[in-house]
């Protein structure tokens, strides 16, 4: 988090742009219960991935039901590894994760959702086209899921989804920090939830997909090959913002030292108390809007 700022104001042209990163959204995790704790709330939210995962139990008001998920959960069910992509043919079994859990363990609360006037999009990448997608939906129970699910669903390990039949991979791969689909939204008051530590990059080193992989899709392969170099772009959009003083960012204080399919409760819980703790530093002012 950029120590110069401390106090931040919520108007109406506020927006919260949160990352995605896997099992390090539990970072995000944190900061959000800590919000929630504290009735602040955004006109705006869009959701990468995990951001989306996160986002939704944001939008229905259910406090440490995003925690539980990616902690209490993981730990009683494994639900992550490799196991479940030999055997499924994904690297988490989304079966329990956008199916059993949200009916039956931690029922989503779909009716809190769909009375919110906040408006809350997701981002998934198009298959065909290789470019990102924004949904914004809060009435049709099956979508909703379809949709956090595409935007979770990870190249290479994750079989492609489909969101009203049409085939869609992980939000991140288009528009991992959607910072300026939120502006171009008009809400240029923006905090930006990141899951990498201040001065992270990616290697800028195209990122190689099998000739056999996604043949159907070659902007798709595209967008995959060139993602860590628009990462990149991203972040350093992110930090010439934060250091004009334009956007606020919470993010890890230290570098993380876990794979986006981390197991281990203990780094996980820590992180979840990092992302608290990082947000509550920030006084929040909320103007009549």
């Amino acid at each position: 988090m950029n120590k110069g700022h401390k106090e931040v104001v919520i108007n109406s042209k506020s927006g919260l742009i949160l990352e995605g990163g896997g099992m390090r959204g539990v970072f995000t995790s944190g900061v959000l219960d800590n919000f929630m704790d504290r009735g602040i709330r955004f006109p705006y939210t869009v959701g990468v991935s995990a951001g989306a995962c996160n986002g939704i139990s944001y939008m229905s008001g259910q406090r440490g039901r995003a925690k539980y998920g990616n902690i209490d959960l993981l730990q009683q069910y494994n639900y992550i590894g490799l196991k479940h992509l030999l055997l499924k043919g994904n690297i988490m079994d989304f079966n329990l994760l956008f199916h059993v859990f949200p009916t039956k363990i931690s029922p989503y609360d779909y009716d809190a959702l769909a009375r919110s006037k906040k408006i809350f999009e997701m981002v998934t990448t198009g298959c065909k086209s290789g470019e990102a997608c924004y949904f914004n939906e809060k009435h049709n129970h099956k979508r909703i899921i379809e949709i956090v699910e595409a935007s979770s669903s990870l190249p290479f390990v994750s079989p492609i989804a489909y969101v009203d039949g049409e085939p869609m991979l992980d939000g991140g791969i288009a528009d991992s920090i959607p910072l300026q689909r939120a502006r171009s939204q008009g809400f240029t008051n923006n905090v930006v939830v990141l899951t990498r530590n201040k001065g992270y990059r990616k290697s800028e080193k195209p990122t190689r997909v099998p000739f056999f992989l996604y043949r159907k899709y070659p902007a798709l392969r595209n967008a995959i090959r060139h993602r860590n170099a628009h990462y990149n772009e991203q972040i350093a959009l992110v930090e010439q913002m934060e250091a004009e003083g334009k956007i606020t960012v919470i993010r890890p204080e230290r570098p993380i030292e876990m794979d986006r399919i981390e197991r281990n409760i203990a780094k996980l819980t820590a992180l979840y108390e990092e992302g608290y703790n990082c947000a509550a530093k920030i006084k929040f002012t909320i103007e009549e809007q």
